[in-house]
């Protein structure tokens, strides 16, 4: 079986953008692929790094949103981040491999630099606009052939991809290329209308939600701004009500589309049915959420048992890579 790395930041509970751009793609692949997700609580000090707390509490978060979706541990090895120092020392050789021009270029990394300048103003960290090459690390550390990934992480992965070409052209040929696997919902519009759902923007429906919350959130979700009264012609094009629609109502949406065009539709009347459709949807992966939430043994056997399983795939490859550097003094 080809191998899967993917993982998630602690930095908040996930939500319906996680969960159609990649989780629902986790579940599948488990029994197709040997899977490892990463909790990447390194990556998430990055810019979470005078907030430790924050990212510890939320190890469990993350843990308890994959299990809830139906990742099966006994299928998939779930581990974090820290708990494996090979990937540090060999983010430390990779370093070695990229220039600052290059880490600056990354298009992925310009723009959440752009989001975070309350946090970084003019100065931004080494670990942060250095996590590209942490994450190569990531990836090649269990030798994965396959990454999960939205359209806004091609440009790091590419970047995985250049850090292995160059470390096999020196070094000789050690690692894997990663490809990618896109979802067919690769970037999830937030509530307000902007292009991506975050944490960190106040825009998302979150995988634990209740019915209530649901209710509320999508009837402030921004609908076309042309479309006024009920009985006006509206574009779902323009309308992320719509977009919504179309992860949540599949059977529906060729009448959708019409009424909404034709100036039968109304916009509460559309939010009050995409509601319910989110309501059906993630209504069983909260009560799967609760009844895993207090059993805190199970959810650190979990963690363990992913521990176990790749440090011994880390360890190797760390050998390897000491062995093709010439370092692997005493060996």
């Amino acid at each position: 079986m080809k191998r899967i790395l993917t993982g998630d930041r602690p930095t908040g509970k996930l939500h319906i953008g996680h969960y159609f751009g990649s989780l629902k793609n986790r579940v599948r692949m488990q029994d197709e692929y040997e899977t490892f997700i990463m909790i990447a609580d390194v990556q998430a000090l990055t810019d979470n790094f005078n907030n430790p707390d924050k990212v510890r509490s939320n190890v469990y978060e993350v843990l308890l949103d994959n299990l809830a979706v139906g990742i099966d541990p006994r299928k998939t090895k779930i581990f974090i981040q820290s708990m494996i120092p090979e990937i540090s020392e060999l983010t430390v050789f990779y370093s070695n491999l990229v220039t600052i021009a290059r880490l600056e270029r990354n298009p992925t990394v310009k723009q959440e630099i752009k989001q975070k300048k309350d946090l970084f103003g003019e100065s931004v960290t080494y670990g942060f606009l250095g996590y590209p090459v942490s994450q190569a690390a990531d990836i090649t550390i269990l030798n994965a052939d396959v990454v999960p990934c939205g359209d806004d992480q091609l440009p790091m992965l590419e970047q995985t991809r250049e850090i292995v070409r160059k470390f096999n052209s020196i070094y000789g040929n050690t690692f894997n290329e990663p490809e990618p696997i896109i979802s067919n919902f690769p970037r999830v519009k937030g509530l307000d209308g902007s292009s991506k759902m975050g944490k960190s923007l106040n825009n998302a429906i979150y995988l634990d939600d209740d019915s209530e919350t649901i209710r509320q959130k999508v009837m402030g979700a921004i609908t076309d701004e042309h479309k006024i009264k009920k009985d006006d012609k509206g574009n779902p094009n323009n309308c992320t009500v719509y977009f919504y629609h179309e992860m949540f109502s599949q059977n529906d949406t060729e009448d959708i589309c019409n009424e909404c065009k034709k100036g039968t539709r109304g916009c509460v009347d559309c939010k009050r049915q995409l509601a319910d459709n989110i309501i059906k949807v993630l209504g069983p992966i909260r009560e799967k959420r609760m009844e895993l939430q207090n059993n805190k043994k199970l959810l650190d056997e979990i963690l363990m048992d992913g521990y176990m399983a790749v440090k011994p795939i880390a360890t190797e490859m760390m050998k390897k890579v000491r062995n093709m550097m010439k370092i692997d003094y005493f060996s």
